[in-house]
Order: C-alpha cells, then structure tokens, then sequence
C-alpha cells in the first residue's frame, strides 16, 4: 500500500475529531463526568503534549537557526540585504492585510446587521438600568455634561469590577495594563528590554522571551561572522544542533495527526453553535477580509517569489494545518521551516533568519483581525452612553495606524492579540470591557488568523529567497572548491 503522507493523515485526523467534537458538544452534558474527562484527555494529548512539545524546542530552535543562518552567510552586507528585504515584506503585508480588514468591515457592516443590532438593544437595557441606579446613588443630572461624564465613569467602575473578578479577570488585567502604556513605554518595557535581556532567562521564560533570544543570537552570529575561522567550531556546533532540533521536530511530527484531532475535538466541543449564530456576520467578516489577504500573498508569491500558488500551498500544507489548530505560530515555527527548505528549496540562510523574526513581529491576521474587531464594536455599541463614538473617516484612520503599528510593536508580548486589541480600542475611545462580547468565537477567529501569520512569513521567505538567489547561488558557487 501506498504510504499515506503526514498532510493526509492530519487531515483524517482533523476530520474524526471534527465527529467527536460535535458528538459532545450535541449529546454529552457539559456539567457530566463523560464530557469533564473527555475534554482533560484531548487538552492532555493536544494542548499539553503536542503543543507544549513544540514550545519546549521553540528557544533552542530560534537560538540556533539564527545563528547558523547568519554565521554561514559570506559576510555583514548579506545580512542586510536579506535582513532589508525581509523587514520590508513585513512592513508591507502587515499594512494591506489591516487595510483589507478595514474594508471588508465597512462594506459588510457586521455590527449594523439584525443580530448585532439584538445584542446591542440587550446593552441598551443594560445601561437603562445602570442610569437608574447611578441616579439613585448620586442624584447627578444625566442631561448635562458633567453628569454624562460621570455617569461613563460610574459605568466603567461597574464594569471594571465584574470583568476583573469573573473568568477574564486576568486577562482584562494584562489588557488595561496595556492601555496605560505610552509609545514609550511600550518601546522601552517591551522591546527595548526585552531585546537587552539576560540571554539565559530570555532562554528560560515560559513563553521564551523571543525578542531577548532573536537579538542574543544574531549578535552572536554576526560576531562568528566576523571572527571567521577563529569561530568556526562555534559555527559547526550550532549548525549541527541546528539539524538536531529539526530532526526532534519530525519525530514530534509523527504524533502530529492523533494531537490534531484531540485539538479540533475540543475546540468544538467547546464552541457549540450560538455564539456563532450571534456573531456570525462578524466571522464572515474577519474570514473573508483572511481569506482576501491569502489571496494577495499568494499572487505576491506568484509574481515577485516565481513560485506557483499551488506548489507553495502544498509545500507549506503542514504547518498552515499544525498553525490552524495549536493557534500558535511559535509552536509551528519548527515545521515552517522544515516544510520551507526541504518542500520549497528556500535557502537555509533566508529562512532561518527570516522564519524567527516572522514569528515575533510578523502578525498579519492578527492585525487584519483587530481592524475588523474594533470597528465592529463601534458600529454596534456607538452612541450608547459609555461609547460616545462615531466612526468618522479620522476615527478609521486612527484605527488603521495604530493597528499597523500595534502588531509589530506588542508582537512579542504574551497574548499578543489582546494587548494589541487594548491598544487600538483605547486609541478611539472604546471601553475595553465590550472587548470581551467577541470572546466567544475568539478561539475559532485564532485558527484562521495564526494560520495566516504563517503563510504570510512562509510567504516572505519564498520571496526574499528569489530576490537573493543568484547572489546567494554566486557566493555559494565562490565557495565550492
């Protein structure tokens, strides 16, 4: 029998914990010990096996990819022009990804939609009942400016308090923390200090700190660089242990179709179906403004990279499905570059340089994603009275900025999606604790939009590789004996 490939096998696993995963969600009691102990065995094999297997090699694989891509580069001005191009890339498909999800929400225009337009009349209650109480507490005339003011604080205070006791309390924590940053704030405590960090606990975090690892290792490999033969065991090492984590990482992929399944199952066991049927014009959005943004990168791969959509697809099949359903595109790096070099021909020089760095600051569907996300709050929520916002052609402006700008810049951060989603809301006046009506189908909206900040950078690495091919061909050709 013909040997059934590992993109084949995900798929069949993805399919049975698809059945599974409905299966409980229809006919099993969440509250029942069958439902209980089914979803800890598929988070133990899916969650905390296979992805924290991933991550457990992500910092040494980061370290030592950077490393031996650079130290085996001919010499500095390579580095920069890979390092150029590469930032460049970034820069761009970050810009237009946030400027299709713009679009895509202004024209669909979820938020004005009937079921939208439910959820804000149940608010609508919500705020009559707030204004009574804070009249009986206060006595403040609503009607007058100051009254208004107060009563958006005593709202927010209300609001505050229920968001930080209940099961988001730590993650609305990390979110207002995010909110009070300046620009500079965020440029010294998040970059700045993360870059400058000790190595060894950059090393040693959980998640690394993968700024801190990405600054240590190219400053090692450009100081391998120019020491030249002096550093050559240094750069035999770390090429080696380069190949000994990819090899890890296939071994790791064997279990790949089993851990996959055991994602999917629980994810949709999880969901169900009502908060789909609520916000359902919003998923359409964000996965439409997704799957426009796939379709410019893959014409960028078509027309700069010289590369066929469909062999790029396929090549790089494996980590778009590991991506799609750890969500998380650090735990697939390994596999991205894998599938990259040995399915794709990209230089190892390019990828191992470019693949880290994309997984850090590269965030396009996240940034598509928080454009999206934004507006749509405000198209539902504006006018009320602790959202006195309408979305003006400055206010979308400011949106799309900030969104451009957040995603590079909080890429790095733990939780990533939130932080950025704070800064963007707070940007144009929008409460963060409405953030939190979008939770319910934030799991599946993170498939979609990780998966996509993978194809972007397997993207990148295809197009960087054909812009430095021949000098990259040339300098190999000076070297062959």
């Amino acid at each position: 029998m013909t040997k059934i490939s590992l993109h084949q096998r995900i798929f069949i696993g993805m399919f049975i914990g698809l059945i599974l995963g409905l299966a409980l969600n229809y006919f099993a009691d969440p509250d029942s010990a069958l439902y209980v102990n089914a979803i800890w065995w598929l988070d133990l094999l899916g969650k905390t096996i296979f992805v924290g297997g991933l991550k457990m090699i992500i910092a040494p694989l980061i370290f030592a990819s950077i490393v031996a891509g650079i130290s085996s580069l001919p010499n500095m001005g390579e580095l920069g022009n890979i390092g150029g191009k590469t930032m460049l890339y970034y820069v761009c498909t970050t810009t237009i990804a946030v400027a299709i999800g713009v679009a895509a929400v202004l024209i669909i225009r979820p938020g004005e939609r009937a079921a939208s337009q439910s959820i804000r009349a149940e608010r609508e209650s919500e705020i009559q009942v707030y204004a009574a109480a804070f009249a009986t507490d206060t006595g403040e005339d609503l009607t007058t400016p100051a009254g208004e003011a107060a009563f958006r604080r005593y709202i927010s205070d209300q609001e505050d308090t229920a968001a930080g006791s209940g099961g988001f309390g730590d993650k609305y924590s990390r979110m207002n923390t995010a909110s009070e940053q300046t620009p500079g704030d965020m440029l010294k405590t998040e970059i700045l200090m993360k870059i400058l960090e000790n190595p060894f606990n950059a090393l040693a975090q959980s998640p690394p700190n993968a700024l801190g690892v990405i600054f240590f290792a190219m400053l090692t490999g450009l100081a391998c660089l120019a020491l030249g033969e002096q550093a050559k065991p240094v750069m035999t090492f770390f090429q080696s242990f380069n190949e000994v984590m990819m090899k890890i990482t296939m071994w790791m992929m064997e279990v790949a179709p089993v851990a996959i399944g055991c994602l999917i199952a629980s994810v949709v066991a999880e969901l169900g179906m009502e908060a789909l049927q609520s916000l359902g014009w919003y998923c359409i959005t964000v996965i439409g403004g997704i799957f426009v943004h796939i379709c410019v990168l893959l014409i960028l791969v078509s027309t700069i990279g010289g590369m066929s959509p469909l062999r790029f697809l396929r090549g790089i099949q494996d980590a778009w499905l590991i991506a799609f359903s750890s969500t998380s595109s650090a735990a697939t790096l390994p596999v991205t570059i894998h599938c990259v070099t040995k399915k794709l021909d990209v230089d190892d020089k390019v990828a191992e340089f470019a693949l880290p760095v994309g997984a850090t600051v590269n965030m396009d569907g996240t940034a598509l994603y928080e454009g999206v996300a934004v507006i749509f709050l405000i198209q539902m929520y504006g006018g009320l009275a602790d959202v006195p916002i309408e979305l003006t052609a400055a206010k979308t402006g400011v949106i799309f900025i900030t969104a451009v700008m957040a995603s590079v810049g909080a890429a790095a951060v733990p939780s990533a999606g939130l932080i950025t989603m704070a800064i963007v809301a707070t940007a144009v006046g929008l409460p963060l604790y409405y953030i939190f009506i979008i939770f319910a189908v934030d799991r599946m909206l993170d498939m979609f939009r990780t998966s996509t900040n993978v194809l972007g950078d397997a993207a990148g690495t295809v197009i960087v590789n054909r812009l430095e091919r021949k000098r990259l061909d040339g300098h190999a050709d000076a070297d062959t004996p």
